[in-house]
């Protein structure tokens, strides 16, 4: 590699570490909007959603009126709390409010849940029976588990928790964690993809594998993979699996997942059943119980189609839909980083159409997600995606984006500063 290639790579790294405001998207906050009352309604205060609402705001120029429904009173950071299950981190950490959205950029902020979506009349409801009424809106309900697929699973979570959305899980999964014996089995279960942050998994594996090393050394980390190779980042996780955890982690792919027995922690596989001290059950994984309130199918009874110029769902103009819940583009992962590019994108779309213009039709988004091995090195990985009309989605970029060389501790500061600017980025 030469010294001009590195040095791109690294501008490339910072660029995407440091500004995911800007991938693909100069130009759109000049958008000029009627001053006409129009209301968009965001449902769905994560990554997508709160960018979405920021970013309709501060693009019209306060023009467009914004009212964002998050269910929970303040944001749970989730890339991070793989973090606090070895006991790097803490919950108090990856909470954030929505003040900033309300009061800096005068986003009608509302607590509550949805519980009908009339397209047609443009018009919602709450739990609570509030109606909202709306010209245009912006879903972003990501992910709901199915854990009635695993026999024994549903109704067990306190038993075998999942932890893949932040919060008590999360709390609960630490717990069992350090109240497992030294010598014991600690049990992680990959779903078949697409599911919620491909690389999560293998990288908790390797941040329990730290902390076992560090409190619980004769302790093993056994990761039963329903697929047939680890999901990304690949050579870097088979590299510390091979290296540093050798004697820790055992990976066994095509392990795909029957049945639990909450009382004995026993899972059931196709050839085999295995015992576990603590048993971490990713359950397989569908978009958010919210779009079942649409009138569209859904993509394998799981995921949205959408018209992926706008982000419209298909036969549904008008209502956008963004985030973990999409039937995702070739080579797209469900990711925060790329829920904030889908908010963009959607928000852009929405401004251009409410101005009477068409949306940009050479849209671009950039992806880039980091995975911590141990307390000090972390590693990358990047892509770029531009919108093909010819197949009406969006393609990797050949050549763009790529792998860490190695993990380092570099490349955790990029993570951890990627995790302050990208939560500024959505929140402030």
């Amino acid at each position: 590699m030469t010294q001009r290639t590195r040095m791109d790579r690294r501008r490339f790294l910072r660029a995407v570490a440091l500004t995911p405001a800007l991938a693909g998207l100069a130009g759109c906050a000049t958008t000029t909007v009627p001053r006409s009352a129009q209301h968009v309604v965001v449902v769905g205060g994560g990554f997508g959603g709160a960018t979405a609402a920021k970013y309709l705001r501060m693009w019209s120029e306060g023009q467009v009126a914004v009212t964002l429904i998050e269910r929970d009173p303040k944001f749970t950071f989730c890339p991070a709390s793989n973090l606090v299950i070895a006991g790097l981190g803490d919950m108090a950490e990856l909470t954030a409010d929505y003040d900033a959205l309300r009061d800096r950029w005068g986003v009608r902020v509302v607590q509550g849940e949805v519980t009908d979506i009339d397209t047609e009349r443009g018009q919602l409801r709450l739990a609570d029976g509030t109606a909202l009424r709306f010209d245009r809106a912006i879903l972003s309900p990501g992910i709901s588990f199915m854990p009635e697929l695993v026999d024994g699973l549903a109704g067990n979570e306190a038993r075998i928790p999942h932890a893949w959305k932040a919060g008590e899980q999360t709390l609960l999964l630490r717990r069992q964690l350090q109240a497992m014996p030294d010598g014991g089995i600690f049990g992680l279960h990959i779903p078949r993809s697409p599911y919620r942050c491909p690389p999560g998994p293998y990288e908790r594996a390797c941040l329990v594998a730290h902390y076992l090393r560090t409190h619980k050394p004769r302790s093993k980390v056994l990761v039963l993979d329903a697929n047939s190779e680890i999901q990304s980042k690949k050579a870097l996780f088979s590299a510390a699996f091979a290296g540093p955890y050798r004697d820790i982690i055992e990976y066994r792919p095509d392990s795909a997942l029957l049945a639990v027995d909450a009382r004995t922690l026993t899972a059931t596989l196709e050839f085999d059943s295995v015992h576990a001290d603590v048993l971490n059950v990713l359950p397989p994984m569908r978009a958010g119980m919210l779009a079942d309130r649409l009138d569209a199918p859904l993509i394998n009874g799981r995921w949205v189609e959408v018209d992926w110029l706008t982000l419209e769902a298909s036969h549904l103009p008008g209502i956008h839909v963004i985030g973990d819940a999409l039937f995702a583009a070739p080579g797209m992962p469900k990711s925060g980083h790329m829920a904030n590019q889908h908010a963009k994108i959607a928000a852009a779309a929405i401004l251009s159409q409410l101005a009477g213009n068409a949306p940009d039709a050479e849209p671009l988004m950039t992806n880039t997600c980091y995975s911590f091995i141990d307390d000090r090195q972390a590693m990358h990985v990047a892509s770029v995606h531009r919108y093909d009309r010819g197949q009406n989605t969006f393609l990797p970029v050949q050549g763009a984006g790529g792998l860490s060389a190695a993990p380092s501790t570099t490349e955790a500061e990029f993570a951890h500063a990627w995790a302050r600017n990208i939560r500024q980025d959505m929140l402030a």
